[in-house]
């Protein structure tokens, strides 16, 4: 593949983003626009890393696609270059910031499902993606998709490291506490993107973080856990936190996750109908069990005399209580053959 580097548009720890425009046949499978990722060959070991894990990825929707990897000499120095899908639409931390507030409710069940999904197919492959963030977490076509991206920090399952790795408003208190960076730790950070898709801040309140060590006793030696958003749903407060649970062994795997009625909605496969809109009122769900109403409201039936003669099946049903127990208490025997007067019940 020919390419030719355009204008920078990002900074990682560990690389620089340009932008850049390839050439070759009419049959090249590679976009015109694509993301360049480098730096120096001698300090290139997480953009190798990602390369590494993004080929054993590449078959994954939610997941930013590689296209390949090149070694050039600019300047005087060997730059090693990994070759990415472009996402016009930025990232997702971005689209919370420039936006001033927090993201409406249908958009957060709609990217935290796609996120949920990308960490199910990387948790199954035996990875951990280490950095989940929504900085991390990339903007496609119109903004409505997204895909998790910079795995440069990822491991396989059970992999030994030395280093802290991660980001620490985002960290689990496993990895403070015990350096365990393993699918749970994802999860706990998922956590903390939905709070913060959910409420336009950051999980722990940078107010009342002093500094990185303290942020850290926080969040491996006490038993508090980020604030649930008042503005998310019952739903979505429960989903955050299946997320912020203590014990790693007890938390919510991705696939519980993807089970969980906060992502029941906006699901394209769909095949009853489509997926649910911003704005669409939810359907009712079926009753499970004789109580299960939770939309039903008492209300009092009007008081009306019903005639000997019911000229509708369920006219009825709508006298009151009052004049409905009269009736049996009388001195006049109830005309039973009246059968609108009483319903069958099992």
């Amino acid at each position: 593949m020919k390419w030719i580097r355009g204008e920078t548009i990002g900074h990682g720890s560990f690389s620089t983003v340009s932008l850049a425009t390839t050439s070759g046949s009419s049959t090249s499978s590679f976009p015109k626009l694509i993301a360049v990722k480098s730096s120096g060959v001698v300090c290139s070991a997480a953009l190798r890393n990602e390369r590494d894990v993004l080929d054993d990825l590449r078959d994954c929707p939610e997941i930013v696609r590689c296209f390949g990897e090149a070694t050039t000499v600019e300047n005087g120095e060997e730059v090693y270059n990994l070759f990415l899908e472009y996402a016009s639409g930025g990232n997702l931390g971005d689209r919370v910031k420039n936006s001033g507030e927090a993201l409406p409710e249908c958009e957060v069940r709609r990217f935290t499902r796609s996120i949920v999904r990308g960490l199910c197919y990387i948790h199954s492959k035996g990875f951990a993606h280490c950095d989940v963030k929504l900085e991390n977490v990339l903007l496609f076509g119109d903004g409505g998709d997204v895909k998790i991206s910079d795995f440069g920090l990822a491991k396989r399952r059970g992999e030994n490291v030395a280093e802290i790795r991660g980001t620490p408003l985002y960290m689990a208190p496993e990895a403070v506490n015990h350096g365990e960076f393993e699918a749970p730790a994802d999860i706990w950070a998922l956590g903390c993107s939905v709070v913060e898709m959910s409420s336009g801040e950051t999980a722990w309140c940078l107010e009342e973080v002093t500094d990185v060590m303290s942020l850290m006793v926080r969040i491996g030696s006490s038993d508090e856990v980020p604030t649930v958003p008042v503005e998310l749903s019952e739903e979505g407060k429960d989903f955050v936190r299946k997320c912020f649970v203590k014990n790693p062994a007890d938390r919510w795997t991705a696939q519980m996750l993807l089970d969980h009625p906060f992502l029941a909605v906006d699901d394209d496969e769909n095949s009853s109908g489509g997926s649910l809109k911003c704005g669409e009122q939810k359907a009712s769900a079926s009753p499970r069990d004789p109580f299960d109403f939770p939309e039903w409201n008492s209300v009092q039936s009007p008081v009306t005399v019903c005639s000997p003669v019911c000229y509708s099946p369920f006219s009825c049903l709508v006298r009151s209580p009052e004049v409905r127990i009269i009736g049996l208490v009388s001195e006049n025997v109830p005309d039973w053959s009246v059968s609108c007067d009483w319903v069958n019940v099992r």
